[in-house]
């Protein structure tokens, strides 16, 4: 393990989506963090305040703090920083989602593109000259293309994005590893596979599978399922983010991964058969749900990661198994229909206009 930094301001943008909230929660439970977490969020439609209302009872103001702030708005952002005295910062805001960005690219050029060129701005303002402090970008496997049914991405693998999504990240890193070569600005980036877990926003595949099992909608498969991904249950990516917080050098690039490979009609079939032992519904009930739709334009075949890098270096290892993180995903959106349906009838976003509006800090 490499020598590990003190950090005591983390600025968490995207603080409200899904793996920003649970990049929180992870840290909070830490006992070795003993810091602050200002969470600067935007909140479209993806970032939930309720996802951490237990959190900002429990340490706010002392020690969690919500900002309502665009990172486009770099003078916003550089007065925050300055401010909160912030030492480090986990750049997690994005638009993810690649039928949104097929649908609509100009919106992902704009938050993943020009927003991390702002939010690079202004952390070269706000620590100009200062010692100790740290960007860490999060990014995405998909910037690297599509895989045959061999081979792995690893730190070194050539970019090859095929979506207007992976094009903007893939352009996000570029211009995270310029500020270091040319500004000296002390950058790492990880690439990761995809997440799962609690607090999902659910137009992703999983949480989306589960909750059109509840209500008897039909669970869309695109082409013949054949599709595969690497699955990386959420908290082990948080405790993959902290050890690079931590103890990775500047400019050090990792992939992580969960070492899950299925195809997306396998992940279909195990959760139909996790939804149905969890609820007593027969298994068939669910299954004659599926439906084989036209295949996404430009469908990455296989994604997988090679993550011996982080393994060696930091020590990092998931700790959740693919069959367990399913079956915890699972519990967890049937334990939890109240939070779903608040996001997904808009009734949160009115919430957040009468407690959010305006505000910045």
């Amino acid at each position: 393990m490499k020598d590990q930094r003190t950090l005591q301001s983390v600025l968490v943008t995207g603080g409200a989506g899904f793996i920003g909230s649970n990049f929180i929660r992870y840290l909070f439970a830490r006992p070795d963090f003993t810091g602050r977490i200002i969470n600067l969020d935007k909140l479209t439609y993806a970032g939930n305040p309720k996802s951490l209302t237990d959190i900002e009872q429990s340490y706010g103001p002392n020690r969690y703090l919500l900002s309502r702030t665009d990172i486009c708005d770099t003078d916003a952002v550089t007065a925050l920083m300055k401010r909160e005295h912030v030492d480090s910062i986990v750049h997690l805001a994005a638009e993810s989602h690649v039928d949104r960005s097929i649908l609509g690219p100009k919106e992902f050029i704009q938050t993943n593109v020009v927003g991390t060129f702002s939010l690079l701005e202004a952390a070269r303002a706000a620590w100009a000259g200062a010692d100790g402090v740290i960007f860490h970008h999060v990014s995405t496997d998909e910037v690297f293309g599509s895989l045959g049914q061999e081979g792995y991405f690893r730190e070194e693998t050539p970019y090859d994005p095929r979506s207007p999504y992976s094009a903007s990240k893939a352009s996000s890193d570029h211009l995270v590893r310029a500020y270091h070569h040319t500004y000296g600005l002390p950058v790492t980036i990880s690439n990761c596979s995809n997440n799962y877990g609690p607090y999902q926003f659910p137009e992703k595949l999983i949480p989306l599978m589960i909750l059109n099992m509840l209500e008897g909608k039909p669970l869309p498969v695109y082409g013949k399922g054949e599709n595969v991904r690497d699955w990386l249950y959420v908290e082990d990516h948080a405790a993959a983010i902290w050890s690079i917080l931590k103890s990775a050098a500047p400019g050090a690039t990792y992939t992580v991964g969960g070492e899950n490979e299925w195809k997306n009609i396998d992940l279909v079939h195990a959760l139909c058969g996790i939804v149905a032992e969890q609820t007593g519904t027969p298994v068939d009930q669910y299954l004659r749900l599926i439906r084989f739709v036209t295949d996404r334009p430009g469908h990455d075949q296989r994604y997988a990661i090679d993550c011996s890098k982080i393994k060696q270096e930091l020590s990092w290892s998931r700790g959740m198994s693919f069959e367990a993180g399913l079956s915890a995903t699972v519990s967890w959106y049937l334990a939890n229909l109240e939070w779903i349906d608040s996001v997904r009838s808009g009734e949160y976003r009115s919430w957040i206009d009468a407690n959010y509006a305006g505000r910045s800090h």
